[in-house]
C-alpha cells in the first residue's frame, strides 16, 4: 500500500476526512477519487509483491518484509515529519495497534506467497476485509455487492485448485492470518486517520511494524546491507509495495465508508491474478475472467451506491 488533518473528535466507527459532508468524517464527492487511489494502489502493490518474490531466495520472506517496512518508514518519516511527542496516549495506542496490523498483514502475506502462487494468496487473504465489509454493511444492497465479490474470490480459489497444483496448507494458513490482520488494518487505519492529523500516524505505524518483524527478519536485513544491489532492489520493493499503495489507501479511507473500502479492495485479487500472469507466467483461465467480471461489478455497484448515499 497521504492526507489532510481530520477532527480528533470524530467517532472511531466513522469514516475519514474533513467531516464537512452530511456524514461525519466522510468527504462528499470523494468516492471516485478514492476508487482511482485504490486502483493505483492495487497496481503498485502487486508489482511490488512480484518484485519482492525475487528477493526471497536471498533474504527470506521475513527479511524482505522487515526491510521494506523499515525503508518505507524512513521515507514516510522524512516526508511526514510527525509531531509524535505531542500525541495523546490514545493516539499512540491507535498508531501502535495500526503498526501491529501492518506487521502481521505484511509478514504473514509475504510468508504465504513464498509457498503458494500470488493470485490465490490474495484471493484467500481477501476473506478478512470481505468479512469486515459484510459485518459493517447496513443495507441489503450492500450485502449484494459483498456477495458478488465473495463469488469472485471463490472462483479464483476454484481456478487455483483446478490448475492441478494443490495449495500448500501452511501457505493457506499464513494467508488466512494475513487476512485477519488486513481487517484490523482497515479498522485501525480508520481510527488513526480520524485521530492523528496528516500522514504522521502512518509513518510511525510503519516504523513500529518494522521493529516488530525485525527479530524474524534480522538475518535478511544484514545480508541486504552487505549487498548494495539487494538493498537497491529492496528499496524499489518498499516504494512499490509500501510507500505508494499504503499512502493511497490511507487517503482513500478518508473518503469512503469502511464497508465500501472493503469491497473496493476486491480489485486487488484481480490485479494479483493479472500481475501473476504478466510478470510471473502464472495462467489465467476462464474462471479468472468471470471472477474479474464479478469483482468489477461489485466494486462499481458499491461505489455508485456510496456516491448516492453521500448525495442524500
Amino acid at each position: 500500500m497521504t492526507p489532510p488533518a481530520t477532527r480528533p473528535t470524530a467517532p472511531a466507527t466513522a469514516g475519514l476526512g474533513t467531516g464537512t459532508g452530511t456524514r461525519p468524517g466522510i468527504r462528499p464527492s470523494g468516492t471516485m477519487p478514492a476508487v482511482a487511489m485504490i486502483l493505483a494502489s492495487c497496481v503498485s502493490l502487486q508489482f511490488g509483491a512480484a518484485l519482492a518474490m525475487q528477493l526471497f531466495p536471498e533474504l527470506g520472506s521475513w527479511g524482505v518484509t522487515t526491510l521494506r517496512l523499515l525503508l518505507a518508514a524512513g521515507v514516510l518519516l522524512l516526508v511526514a515529519r510527525p509531531r509524535a511527542l505531542s500525541w495523546s496516549r490514545r493516539q499512540w495506542m491507535h498508531v501502535l495497534l495500526f503498526g501491529v496490523a501492518i506487521a502481521g498483514m505484511n509478514g504473514f502475506f509475504f510468508a504465504s506467497i513464498a509457498l503458494i502462487p500470488l493470485g490465490p494468496a490474495v484471493a484467500i487473504e481477501f476473506i478478512g476485509p470481505l468479512t469486515l465489509a459484510a459485518v459493517l454493511s447496513r443495507k441489503p444492497r450492500h450485502l449484494v455487492w459483498v456477495g458478488l465479490a465473495l463469488a469472485g474470490m471463490a472462483l479464483l480459489g476454484v481456478e487455483s485448485l483446478d490448475s492441478g497444483e494443490p495449495l500448500n496448507p501452511l501457505g493457506v494458513l499464513f494467508t488466512l492470518i494475513a487476512g485477519a490482520f488486513w481487517a484490523g488494518y482497515i479498522l485501525m487505519g480508520a481510527r488513526v486517520g480520524a485521530s492523528v492529523p496528516g500522514t504522521g500516524g502512518l509513518a510511525v505505524a510503519f516504523l513500529a511494524a518494522g521493529m516488530l518483524t525485525l527479530p524474524l527478519g534480522f538475518g535478511g536485513v544484514a545480508t541486504a546491507i552487505a549487498t548494495p544491489w539487494l538493498l537497491l532492489l529492496a528499496f524499489g520493493t518498499a516504494m512499490l509495495s509500501s510507500v505508494v499503495p499504503y499512502s493511497l489507501e490511507f487517503a482513500a479511507l478518508r473518503r469512503v465508508p469502511k464497508h465500501v473500502f472493503g469491497v473496493l479492495l476486491s480489485l486487488e485479487p484481480v490485479m494479483a491474478a493479472l500481475s501473476g500472469w504478466m510478470l510471473l507466467g502464472q495462467q489465467v483461465g476462464p474462471l479468472v475472467v468471470l471472477a474479474i467480471f464479478l469483482v468489477v461489478t461489485a466494486s462499481a455497484g458499491s461505489t455508485l451506491g456510496s456516491a448516492r448515499d453521500q448525495e442524500t
